[in-house]
C-alpha cells in the first residue's frame, strides 16, 4: 500500500516563533475586507515570521492571485525556500537527526553535546542551504522553549531545551507547507521592497518585531538588525504611503498604552487610522508566571464591521 504523503494535511507553521499569530486569526479574519471572499487579490506579508497568517489565508482564500512574503532573517527565509524547492531532501536529513537525538535520551551529556555541536555548525553558516535549513528547524524544536534569538553577531545563542522526544521531523506538515508555498514569491530583505509587488486589489499584513513593553521584555532579537523606535516610525510612514496608493493593510503590534496609560506612541503614530485593542496570550517567556493575557493592537487603514471587545 502506498504511503500517505499527507496530501490532506493542512499547512501550519513549521517553527515556533515568538509573537506567532495563531491565537489572533479569528480577529484578523474579522478584519479582512468582505469582498475578498469573491474577488481575486494580491497578498503581501513583509514580516512573515512563523507564517501563521500566511498559511491560514492561503488555505482560506483560494482566490488569491499571488502572494509575496519577506523577512529580514536570512536563515528563516532560506528555510522557507528549502521547503518550497527541496522538501524531500530536507525531510531525509531531519529524520536522521531525529533518530540520532532520540537515541541519546539515556545520556544527557551526550545529548547536550549533540545539540551544541549542531548549534555551532548552524552559527558557522558553512553548510549547504538544505543542511542549514535542517539545522534551523532542529534547533527550533530542541532549544529552550522554542525561542529563536540571535546576538549582534547573528549567532543563535539559545540553550538546549528539556524536551525528551520533540517532533523534529514533521514530514506531513513539511510536505503540506511545500504545496502551499508553490504560489508564493519569497523575498529576503527590508520590508519596503515588497511595495513593488503590489498591484490592483492588494492586502498587506504587517507583523513587525513588537515594540517592547519594558526593557526586559524584548522579543525582537530575530535578526542582528535592531527594530527600534526609528524603525517603527519608518514602518508607519510606509503604511501611510500604502494608504495613499490605495492599498489596504492590517498591522499588529504591542499595546504599550495597556502597560502604561500615558504612553501614546502608537496612538499618535497611527492617528487617523482604525486602532483596535484585542486580547492575546504571551506564550514565550522564561518565567511561566509572566505568560498570560494582554492586549495587542490591530490597526487597519479601512473600516470593518467586527467589533472587538477587550472586556474580560
Amino acid at each position: 500500500m502506498k504511503k500517505n504523503r499527507g496530501t490532506d494535511h493542512p499547512a501550519k507553521p513549521f517553527v515556533k516563533w515568538a509573537g506567532g499569530k495563531s491565537q489572533l486569526l479569528d480577529e484578523i479574519s474579522g478584519a479582512l475586507p468582505a469582498h475578498f471572499q469573491q474577488t481575486p487579490f494580491t497578498y503581501i506579508e513583509p514580516f512573515v515570521g512563523g507564517g501563521s497568517v500566511l498559511f491560514w489565508i492561503l488555505q482560506t482564500y483560494p482566490n488569491i492571485k499571488k502572494a509575496i512574503i519577506n523577512d529580514i532573517n536570512a536563515d528563516l527565509i532560506n528555510t522557507y525556500r528549502t521547503i518550497k524547492e527541496n522538501v524531500e531532501a530536507l525531510i531525509l536529513v531531519l529524520k536522521d537527526w531525529e533518530k540520532e537525538y532520540y537515541s541519546l535520551n539515556a545520556n544527557h551529556n551526550l545529548k547536550k553535546a549533540y545539540y551544541y555541536t549542531k548549534r555551532d555548525l548552524f552559527n558557522s553558516r558553512s553548510s549547504d542551504n538544505t543542511t542549514q535549513a535542517a539545522l534551523f528547524i532542529f534547533l527550533n524544536r530542541t532549544c529552550f522553549n522554542g525561542l529563536y534569538r540571535v546576538n549582534r553577531n547573528n549567532e543563535f545563542n539559545v540553550p538546549i531545551g528539556s524536551y525528551k522526544k520533540p517532533l523534529i521531523c514533521d514530514e506531513d506538515n513539511l510536505r503540506a507547507v511545500n504545496r502551499t508555498l508553490q504560489k508564493v514569491t519569497i523575498l529576503n530583505g527590508d520590508f519596503e521592497q515588497t511595495l513593488k509587488y503590489a498591484e490592483g486589489d492588494t492586502l498587506f499584513y504587517l507583523d513587525p518585531p513588537y515594540k517592547p513593553l519594558s526593557k526586559t521584555s524584548s522579543f525582537n532579537s530575530y535578526a542582528k538588525e535592531v527594530f527600534d523606535d526609528k524603525e517603527q516610525i519608518r514602518l508607519a510612514r510606509f503604511c501611510k504611503k500604502l494608504d495613499s496608493l490605495g492599498y489596504r493593510w492590517i498591522l499588529s503590534n504591542s499595546d504599550v498604552k495597556g502597560k502604561n496609560p500615558e504612553d501614546n506612541f502608537f496612538d499618535d503614530l497611527y492617528a487617523g487610522f482604525n486602532i483596535r485593542r484585542v486580547w492575546a496570550r504571551r506564550n514565550i517567556n522564561a518565567n511561566p508566571a509572566k505568560r498570560g493575557e494582554l492586549t495587542e493592537l490591530l490597526i487597519t487603514n479601512y473600516e470593518y464591521e467586527k467589533a472587538v471587545s477587550i472586556a474580560k
